[in-house]
């Protein structure tokens, strides 16, 4: 078998043999992965233009979108990369952080759409007023780079390691060409496959090169970004290229770090935190058959305690089963090939010129349902360096396997530098229950790490451990880790960005940006901004509200109310001394009268009170002065809908509070959620004659077999339904998605085309009731007059329905509303 790497749109393979793939387990040869012949340049333009057009037009909120769908669409079909997974010599759960961590990744970037505005691009930080006047300003802007993303992996996550890299570039509007490591390619190529086919990424968002390749830097232009995770000394070649500075190409690395984990000198044999701290330490030698680059390499252990540490590690690696994964009793699979076990073999000779091997061997050992000899199987091998500040080998060779080191420390200070002499690491670790420990470690070893795990037996439950990555938090480390960083949340999604500084006029920028800026025109409207849907508000759509003056009764009143009897709101003869002149007003009463002076009291679009984001009060308000409100629409951010909730936006609007002398004396930022347009008629008894006279016996509908007549007795029969006169049936769809599929009513979908009718319709179907159309739409009208009369009588009644279970008279019209709009939009009448 020879893979297919996916590029300008097919799947391709390239030519000449190629690199040899083999089961990690067995030995045998899988297939084989090669990019000889096949045309790069091309690819990576092909993403910069097909892929990175599409992606940069869309909002943070659709692609984050897009990205939610593509993790359900992965997870549903997860278990076929289980089953090639296990060729990798992963176990069930090293193939859990594999397959399922990068689908997490997917669910957790797409989580951040919510910290980003409603469009292509990002406005960052607050605005920067260049001018005493305020009519001269800047704001800085973070758009997508017009390039591609060209991520370099290595072998040991080969479904991680590329979506927890593409879920970044895709947020922030930039495709990708995915190199994986040959070694594991095979699985790679399974996930890119479902991806491709389920149709979710706009084309060319996702390239896959299948096999080595010399010649993807050659090309690289100053808008690409180049990513590599590996071996220091394969990044340091890279990163050397001539192409890189030529272009001037951002490349992050993150490269194998002697990553160090550090037991405090408190936790003793016997306490949680000693516990917790061996059994990360066995965690971290087996999982992945030591084969990550976040594990524990150096234990950093204080040295009247070395001894217990290398008891209480021998019994735990002692009772790891070693074999074939995909037995339940394994606990430790293999590594990826037998040039693998080699290559940890010889470092672990180096170490071991110094160092004693305390636990384990070199030799071939049994494993369990699989040939020790042919599968590429090791011993937990670990080490015990008892002069580590004379023997330095153990803080510069890294055996990328199931092996660590043991080393003592007499005090803090030396445990820090210890830790430094790894010369940064992508993570370190320290167990310990005094505060002041830990303090004093993190603070010292920072310098020289991405992240620093403190462990003790408050977080122990909840803990993601020493070794995990984690898609809000940043991923990378100083000097010999790579010095670079990904993930971390919304600081990932902007390495793929360009920074931009904008000056301007306020009302220039915020027009540019969509975010109004304080001094910026007003745009006065003809309604008061409340009774605009979501879609139809912009940024700047302010009023002038009317004024009120605020009385001594009112700051009494508010104090009594509240509890709030702070000296200044009460007792004039305290104020000596003080910023106040006289009675000053509660300045959350300030507050609550602007909204009583901003508030719209029909019922409109805007559904509630969303939050408060900033509120500053800037001068006192005295009894007896006067007040008046600006309200201005800040800025708009979409949300996802949830349960039983109309769809709807946020809307921050800015509050400007002024005096009788028009000086500004407050100002906040407050949320209201605003309810989307409604995309279907409305359907009422006018509606539904208005559309009837449009259908005739010859009418044919765009899709199903339906006839007219058919159609008008089908809502006729739903209507009656609804009305409780039909009611001797079972709902037919299942308990556990009954209240999902209820909940769909409240959304803007339409109904899906071609969908089969419960059985209940299916039968009313299958024949006509009345002589003709005509008759037909007369008892239609009939049975919605009889709907609205009944629901009359019994407004708390609930009905059922087939399909969506017991409905009240509001569900029902939502569901008549799609049910009629999506039959009228059938018979062309809509």
């Amino acid at each position: 078998m020879k893979l297919q790497s996916y590029i300008n749109g097919q799947w391709i393979a390239g030519t000449g043999e190629g690199s040899p793939m083999f089961d990690a387990v067995t030995g045998e040869t899988i297939g084989y992965a090669t990019t000889e012949g096949l045309d790069i340049p091309a690819a990576l333009q092909y993403g910069r233009t097909k892929g990175g057009e599409q992606l940069r037009k869309m909002t943070f909120q659709e692609r984050g979108n897009m990205l939610k769908k593509l993790a359900l669409y992965l997870t549903k079909r997860k278990e076929q990369f289980y089953d090639i997974s296990y060729k990798t010599g992963a176990t069930r759960v090293d193939s859990w952080i594999d397959i399922e961590g990068g689908f997490g990744n997917l669910f957790a970037n797409a989580s951040l759409r919510k910290l980003f505005p409603n469009q292509p691009f990002h406005v960052e930080g607050d605005p920067i007023d260049l001018s005493r006047g305020g009519r001269f300003m800047a704001h800085h802007i973070l758009v997508p780079k017009r390039g591609v993303a060209v991520h370099i992996n290595a072998f040991n996550f080969p479904v991680w390691g590329m979506l927890e890299k593409c879920a970044v570039n895709w947020m922030a509007g930039m495709a990708a060409v995915v190199l994986p490591a040959p070694q594991t390619a095979y699985l790679t190529e399974a996930v890119v496959r479902v991806i491709v086919d389920s149709g979710i990424l706009p084309e060319g968002s996702l390239q896959l090169l299948s096999g080595m390749t010399k010649s993807i830097l050659d090309t690289v232009e100053s808008q690409d970004v180049v990513t590599f995770t590996g071996s220091a000394h394969t990044g340091r070649i890279l990163k050397a290229h001539p192409r890189l500075t030529q272009e001037a190409v951002p490349f992050t690395m993150e490269a194998d770090s002697l990553n160090c984990s550090v037991l405090g000198e408190d936790a003793v044999p016997g306490t949680p935190e000693f516990d917790l701290f061996i059994k990360e330490v066995r965690k971290e030698m087996t999982v992945k058959t030591g084969q990550k680059c976040t594990a524990i390499r150096r234990i950093v252990v204080p040295e009247n305690l070395v001894e217990d540490v290398q008891i209480a590690l021998g019994k735990q690696l002692s009772k790891v089963t070693i074999g074939d994964p995909r037995l339940k009793e394994v606990r430790m699979g293999a590594l990826i090939n037998q040039t693998q076990v080699q290559t940890v073999k010889d470092q672990v000779s180096k170490l071991a010129k110094t160092a004693d091997i305390v636990y384990g061997t070199l030799d071939t050992i049994e494993a369990v349902g699989a040939d020790g000899e042919k599968g590429a199987f090791l011993s937990p091998i670990l080490l015990r360096e008892n002069h580590p500040f004379k023997n330095t080998d153990v803080h510069e060779i890294e055996a990328f396997g199931p092996v660590s080191t043991i080393m003592p420390y007499k005090n803090m200070d030396e445990a820090i530098e210890l830790a430094q002499l790894g010369k940064g690491s992508l993570v370190s670790s320290i167990f310990t229950n005094d505060d002041t420990i830990a303090r004093a470690y993190v603070v010292g070893a920072a310098s020289h790490h991405g992240r620093i795990l403190v462990g003790n037996r408050d977080m122990a439950k909840q803990s993601t451990g020493h070794g995990s990555p984690l898609p809000l938090l940043v991923h990378g480390g100083p000097g010999r880790a790579g010095g670079g960083e990904e993930m971390g949340g919304m600081r990932g999604i902007k390495h793929y960005m360009q920074r931009c500084a904008i000056q301007g006029s306020p009302t220039t920028l915020t027009e540019v940006t969509g975010i109004y800026q304080a001094n910026a025109e007003y745009k006065e409207t003809e309604k008061h901004p409340f009774a605009y849907h979501w879609e139809d508000i912009e940024a700047g759509m302010s009023i002038k509200t009317h004024k009120r003056t605020v009385t001594d009764t009112d700051i009494i009143n508010f104090g009594n109310l509240t509890w709030d009897h702070f000296y200044a709101h009460t007792d004039i003869t305290s104020l000596d001394g003080s910023i106040f002149e006289k009675r000053t007003a509660h300045g959350y009463f300030i507050i609550s009268a602007a909204a009583g002076l901003f508030v719209y009291p029909n019922k409109g679009p805007v559904a509630a009170n969303y939050g408060l984001e900033e509120c500053r009060f800037l001068r006192p308000i005295y009894h007896n002065d006067t007040i008046y409100v600006r309200l201005t629409c800040k800025e708009k951010v979409d949300r996802d809908s949830r349960g039983k909730e109309l769809p709807s936006g946020i809307v921050k609007w800015f509050v400007e509070v002024f005096d009788q002398e028009d000086e500004l004396v407050a100002i906040a930022t407050i949320l209201t959620m605003v309810q989307k347009k409604n995309p279907f008629v409305t359907i009422n008894k006018n509606t539904v004659q208005k559309y009837l006279a449009k259908l005739t016996e010859d009418t044919k509908p765009a899709w199903g077999s339906m006839n007219a007549q058919q159609m008008v007795e089908h809502l006729e029969y739903s209507l009656r339904v609804a009305s409780g006169e039909i009611q001797d049936f079972e709902i037919e769809t299942p308990e556990k998605i009954l209240e999902k599929v209820n909940e769909s009513l409240y959304t803007h979908n339409p109904m899906p085309k071609n969908y089969d009718a419960p059985k209940l319709l299916q039968k009313e179907l299958s024949k006509t009731r009345y002589e003709n159309l005509a008759e037909a739409k007369t008892k239609l009208l009939e049975a919605y007059d009889e709907f609205e009369a009944y629901f009359k009588e019994h407004p708390e009644a609930t009905t059922k329905n087939a399909v969506f279970g017991h409905l009240d008279k509001f569900e029902w019209d939502l569901m008549h509303m799609k049910h009629f709009n999506h039959h009228f939009t059938q018979f062309g009448l809509l």
